[in-house]
C-alpha cells in the first residue's frame, strides 16, 4: 500500500505563532485536498526561525490552545502531521517534532539531535531517535542539521524505517549541500527521504524541499517560492532497490583496526 506525503515549503513569520499556525492549518487542508496522507512542515515554523525569537522563549504543551487551528485541520482531514517547532520542554528549549493526529493529543515525538552552533545558545539536544507508522509505513524523524550525519540516517534505517523525514532551514549559499545530504541519505539506506523547509524571512531561506527516491532521484520539488512536493511512498519500491542495489545488504558493521603505513 502507498502512503501519499506532502512535505511544505512555506515562510513562517518571526514571532507570529497565531499567524504561523493559521497558515499551518490552511495547508494542512490543501495537502489533504491533494491526497496527502502525512503533511511534513519546515523547522521552526510556530515561531518562525529567528534567534530574537528563540530568546524571548516558545510555546509549549501545557496549554495547547496555540495549536488548536491545526488540531482542527487534522481532526476534519484525518491526515497525519509532522509539525517542528521550538518548544518550552519545561526549563529547557528544544526544536521539537511535534506529532498530530486526528482525536489525539499532539505528541512531542522527537528533539533535534544535532544542533547548529547558533542554536547552541538557546536549545538543548535531544537524548532518542524516533518512528512513526502510517499504513504500515515506517516514518523516521529528523530535523534540518540531523542530516548532515550519515549515521543518524543509518541509524534509522537500522530501526526498520522506510522514510526518512526532515523539517530544514537552509540559509543563503546552502544549495548544493542541501541537495547532496538529502540524495545521500536516501541512496545510502535505500529509503525515501522527505524534506520540508522554510523560504523568505528572517534570513532569505532558499527552500528546496523535495521528496528523494531509494536511490536518491529526486522525485517531487518545489522551487524558492511557497507550496507542497507532493509523492507517493511506495514499500515495494524500497524492497526492489533494496535487492537491486546492495550496499544496505552488504554493508559491515566493524571494519578491525585500522593499519597506518609510513610511506615516507
Amino acid at each position: 500500500m502507498t502512503v501519499r506525503v506532502a512535505a511544505v515549503q512555506a515562510e513562517a513569520v518571526p514571532g507570529d505563532i497565531a499567524g504561523n499556525i493559521a497558515k499551518a492549518a490552511r495547508l494542512t487542508g490543501q495537502a489533504a485536498d491533494a491526497g496527502a496522507r502525512l503533511v511534513v512542515f519546515p523547522e521552526a515554523f510556530a515561531t518562525g526561525y529567528d534567534e530574537a525569537v528563540f530568546r524571548a522563549g516558545a510555546p509549549e504543551l501545557a496549554d495547547t490552545g496555540w495549536l488548536a487551528p491545526l488540531q482542527e485541520a487534522v481532526d476534519a482531514t484525518g491526515t497525519v502531521v509532522v509539525f517542528n517547532t521550538a518548544l518550552d520542554r519545561g526549563g529547557s528549549l528544544a526544536l521539537t517534532d511535534l506529532v498530530l493526529r486526528a482525536a489525539a493529543p499532539p505528541l512531542a515525538a522527537y528533539d533535534k539531535q544535532h544542533l547548529h552552533r547558533p542554536e547552541r545558545e538557546f536549545f538543548t539536544p535531544g537524548s532518542h531517535g524516533a518512528s512513526i507508522t502510517i499504513d504500515g509505513v515506517r516514518f523516521a524523524l529528523s530535523v534540518c542539521y540531523d542530516a548532515n550525519f550519515p549515521e543518524h540516517a543509518a541509524a534509522a534505517a537500522s530501526d526498520g524505517a522506510d522514510v526518512y523525514v526532515n523539517s530544514g532551514a537552509y540559509f543563503p549559499g546552502g544549495e548544493h549541500r542541501r541537495d547532496l545530504h538529502y540524495a545521500s541519505r536516501a541512496l545510502d539506506n535505500g529509503v525515501y527521504v522527505v524534506f520540508s523547509a522554510l523560504v523568505g524571512r528572517p534570513s532569505g531561506f532558499i527552500g528546496g524541499s523535495a521528496v528523494f527516491d531509494p536511490v536518491g532521484r529526486r522525485i517531487a520539488a518545489v522551487d524558492e517560492v511557497e507550496g507542497l512536493a507532493i509523492a507517493d511512498i511506495d514499500p515495494q519500491v524500497i524492497a526492489q532497490v533494496r535487492d537491486d542495489q546492495r550496499m544496505w545488504v552488504d554493508r559491515r558493521g566493524e571494519f578491525g583496526a585500522r593499519t597506518w603505513i609510513d610511506a615516507d
